[in-house]
Order: structure tokens, then sequence, then C-alpha cells
């Protein structure tokens, strides 16, 4: 498995969507000893084209320090955490050689974990195994599962297939129950310089219904409007529903900027849940106002480092 030097170690920033992450890590770039260079983790930034939609810092911010992952990956492809991890590890330790820091920014709770703590140690796919599962009917694999895992069960959408598959899979090749081998990886705390930025709610809330508003100003329904297919990853991203069932007739210019602002504020809501959750990443209190810069140097001050400091657990 790739791995990273011990030195200098990796910057993490996260925090929920339009809390000023990107800024601050370009501020922070500039303040650390040695200069440091951005790798993106958020899951919808990483795809060409989607720029406006996906909030990606604009061509003017990517200039002022290198910036790495954004825009690389053809919309048409999917993504997951694993791929993710296996192409941010090199970069990231490439960017240690040079003897930059790199700053991982984003709010994508899984690729960040991806990083921070690995992945959950399970077994790899069977072939003939899952060939055997394939020709059941879905009734019997959820009977299984429910039987070998019945807590992992309960949290599943037992109507997904693939999911039901999985875990059926992961259960019998594991010999235990594979929420198990999850809980196991959610529980650990590795020892990592990661902060996240909280904002209060209502103030939050104010910043994402201006964005909504900017992003169709800035261009957003010509960007959706100009998409070719879109893998069911890039699907995901916030907006391109919303965006879509404007551009066909079904709301008004105003019911898109509504529906935008809500489903950006209900993701917010569940980044900041994640977020309070994982405590190796220290919170950072934002108040409106605050320059990015700011807040920058008080991340330097907490971090209280030389660039020499240990890996964190999922980088070795």
């Amino acid at each position: 498995m790739a791995s990273l030097p011990s030195a200098p170690a990796p910057v993490f920033i996260g925090g929920p969507t339009a809390s000023g992450k990107s800024a601050v890590a370009i501020a922070l770039a500039a303040g650390l000893p040695g200069g440091g260079e951005i790798v993106n983790a958020d899951a919808f930034q990483l795809y060409a084209g989607l720029r406006i939609v996906t909030a990606r810092p604009s061509a003017e911010e990517e200039e002022q320090c290198p910036h790495h992952l954004y825009g690389w990956l053809d919309p048409r492809e999917s993504c997951n955490a694993q791929r993710f991890r296996e192409t941010a590890l090199p970069v990231i330790g490439a960017i240690s050689k040079r003897g930059a820091v790199p700053i991982v920014v984003g709010g994508s709770g899984l690729y960040l974990k991806a990083l921070t703590h690995g992945l959950p140690d399970v077994p790899p796919a069977d072939p003939v195994l899952r060939e055997k599962l394939a020709n059941l009917p879905l009734e019997e694999r959820v009977a299984q599962l429910e039987k070998l895992d019945p807590k992992g069960a309960a949290a599943m959408d037992l109507q997904n297939d693939r999911y039901v598959s999985r875990a059926l899979e992961i259960s019998i090749l594991a010999g235990r129950p594979g929420s198990e081998l999850k809980a196991e990886w959610l529980d650990q705390q590795p020892s990592v310089d990661a902060f996240w930025l909280d904002w209060d709610r209502d103030d939050l809330c104010n910043r994402i219904a201006e964005r909504s508003r900017a992003m169709l100003r800035g261009g957003a329904l010509k960007e959706v409007a100009d998409l070719a297919d879109l893998s069911a990853t890039a699907e995901k991203a916030i907006g391109i529903g919303e965006i879509r069932r404007h551009l066909g007739g079904e709301t008004s210019l105003e019911q898109c900027v509504e529906e935008l602002t809500i489903a950006t504020r209900q993701y917010a809501k569940r980044q900041r849940t994640w977020f309070r959750r994982e405590t190796c990443f220290q919170r950072i209190e934002v108040v409106p106002g605050q320059a990015a810069a700011e807040i920058a140097a008080q991340i330097v001050e907490l971090l209280g480092r030389d660039s020499a400091d240990a890996t964190p657990e999922g980088l070795r």
C-alpha cells in the first residue's frame, strides 16, 4: 500500500459547505514555513466541467498556490473513497518530498477519512462467491444478511441490490458481521493535524443562500446545460438536479434558488454532524467578517510544530 514520508506531515482542513475552507487553505499555504500546496478532498470538485456548481476555487484562486486534484476526473467516470485514496496518496507524498506542506481540503467526510484513518479492513471481492450471490433472489440475500449481520442489515437500504450483495459477501468472507469491521474502523481516533471550520447555524445558512444566488448569476445554469452524460457519482452533486428541473421548465428561477439553498443547507447539516463526531478534527469557530488570514494564523499557532511531525495512521 502506498505510504507517505513522515515530513512534512499533512494538514487537514474540513468543514461544511460555504464555510470558507478554500480561502483559509490558500492563506495557510502562504503562512506555513516552507509553504503549502493544496490537495482537494471534495468528492465533486474532482470533476471537470463543474467548477461553478461545486463551488470549486476560481482560476484566480488556484493561481495563488499549487492546487491538486481539482477538475481532473471526467464527469462520466465514477469515483469512490478507494479510488480517491489511491490517487491522492502519491500526490500528497510528492508534495511532502518537495519540502512543502500538503494541505488537504474538503467537506467529504469519507474521502477525508480514507486518508486520516485508511479504509476498513474488509476482504477483497471474491468473483466466484459474487457470481453465486448474484444468482440468488434479492429476498434470499436479504434473509441471509439479516441472519449473519442483523445490525448491519437494520441500518441498510435493503432494496439496494449492490449494497446487500457486498455486505453479505463481506460477512461471509470475514466470518463475522461486516458491521463490526466498519465499527472498528469508525471508532479509530488517529493523531492528526486536522481542523474544521464551524459557523453559527444562522450565519452559515445566510452564506449558503447568498452563494446559491451567486452561482446562478455566475453561470451555473449554462454550466449544467452544457453537461453531457454524468456518472452516478457526479449526478449526486448538489445543484445539478435542481438546475435541470428549472431548465426543463418544471420550476421558476426563484424556486430553483430556493431548492438549491435548501439542499445545500441539508448537506451542511450532515457535514457538521460528521465533523462533531470526529474528535481528531479540532474545531475552529468562525464569525462573519473574519478574514481568512486570521483563521489561518490561528491554525498555524495551534499546529505548534515543525514539518517533521508524524504521519497520520491512514497515510502510512
